[in-house]
């Protein structure tokens, strides 16, 4: 039994300076590592496309939530964790640009609308009424059926907290959050675990009939009868776009570029409504039929007259004193 744990440990030893040596071998002309958030999806098929279209193999990197992922990457500017990134958004694109993480210009990829969701099926069954907008979350009634994502580490959480301010002003949008949390809301790092884990309405049959996610979210959601299960509130949504770009002191910029080029091809953005929920940003890409009905955009998304840029510490220091403890 010792020879066979030593064995073990030799092969593990082995294999993890294979790897270590792998991490820090120079890449090759025709290699690129892309670095994205948790809920980026891109298929195999894709890459094997891309990779015959351009000769170059693309090694996907996952970082966390969209906050997490980008303040990862200001850290390792000088040495960065790959040669592109696919996944900053509008509230925290000007961290990557003024830490100097991007080399030129971040590119849109794709968009969606920030809201919060209910379980149709839960309020029906529990015989209550369901919100019909962000202030019914205060409310006595729904104290403990709320799960949002923190805004300091998730994009998601970062565009409800604008839309919020955008809502109730300086004057009293601290007080609404303070609302929030005697009503017993639930804050989680990330959408992934806020939707997936927590919600009751999606896979993952939790206990939380209410969360913060996107208005296309409900197509997601239709049931054998033809009906979705979700549905989402469209008064206070905040339009976020996510962006692509080449990493500073890349070691293959010119076949990163390449790759954020094929994002915008329409053989990707074809792939974005059913792989992740988000809208295209390139004009005339064919949606799945239930999005007409069951994935509205917003006719009046708000926040975007914030400056995001400016305020985000702000904002984020006086969120996590409220929060805290």
């Amino acid at each position: 039994m010792r020879k066979l744990i030593k064995s073990i440990a030799a092969i593990a030893a082995t294999a993890f300076i294979s790897i270590s040596l792998a991490a820090c071998a120079p890449a090759t002309s025709n290699e690129i590592t892309v670095v994205v958030h948790d809920s980026v999806v891109i298929s195999d098929e894709l890459l094997a496309s891309f990779k015959k279209q351009t000769g170059i193999e693309v090694t996907l990197v996952k970082a966390g939530d969209t906050g997490s992922m980008t303040n990862k990457l200001v850290l390792t500017k000088d040495e960065p964790l790959g040669d592109a990134v696919y996944g900053i958004d509008n509230t925290f694109a000007s961290l990557a640009t003024k830490n100097g993480v991007i080399d030129g210009d971040l590119t849109a990829i794709d968009y969606g609308d920030v809201c919060m969701n209910y379980d149709k099926t839960w309020f029906s069954t529990n015989e209550q009424a369901a919100p019909t907008s962000i202030n019914d979350l205060i409310k006595p009634e729904f104290d403990g059926l709320t799960v949002i994502e923190n805004p300091t580490t998730s994009s998601v959480g970062l565009a409800f907290l604008t839309a919020t301010i955008s809502v109730f002003g300086d004057s009293w949008w601290q007080g609404y959050w303070s609302s929030l949390k005697k009503n017993n809301v639930k804050i989680v790092a990330s959408w992934e675990d806020a939707y997936y884990t927590h919600f009751s309405g999606s896979s993952g049959k939790g206990k939380y009939p209410i969360v913060l996610s996107y208005s296309s979210s409900p197509a997601y959601e239709v049931r054998d009868n033809g009906e979705s299960q979700t549905e989402a509130l469209l008064d206070a949504c905040y339009r976020q776009t996510e962006y692509a770009a080449v990493l500073t002191n890349a070691k293959n910029p010119e076949a990163a570029a390449k790759f954020v080029t094929f994002l915008r091809s329409a053989e990707f953005q074809s792939t974005l409504a059913e792989n992740m929920y988000v809208y295209p940003v390139i004009d005339g890409v064919k949606l799945p039929e239930s999005w007409a009905q069951f994935a509205p955009t917003t006719d009046t998304p708000i926040g975007g007259e914030l400056d995001v840029n400016t305020n985000r510490e702000a904002w984020l220091k006086a969120w996590s004193a409220l929060f805290a403890g």
